[in-house]
């Protein structure tokens, strides 16, 4: 399926849930410091395994960066 990642078209597995495509960018199985929206609305952590986007969805994922 089609995807808009951090606002880059992505194809995505059609299974793949927001924990997968959160572990696609981190690159590591249980990132930290992150936050995911869903079409804009916030996806808790809690739901991730078990949210699964559908063709066309917009996915944002944020990272908390340190500094000042």
């Amino acid at each position: 399926m089609q995807l808009v990642v951090n606002a880059v078209a992505a194809d995505v597995d059609d299974t793949a849930t927001v924990a997968d495509v959160v572990r696609g960018l981190a690159g590591v199985e249980d990132p930290r410091g992150v936050a995911v929206a869903l079409n804009g609305s916030v996806v808790p952590r809690a739901n991730w395994a078990e949210t699964r986007p559908v063709d066309g969805d917009t996915i944002d994922v944020l990272t908390a960066v340190q500094g000042g």
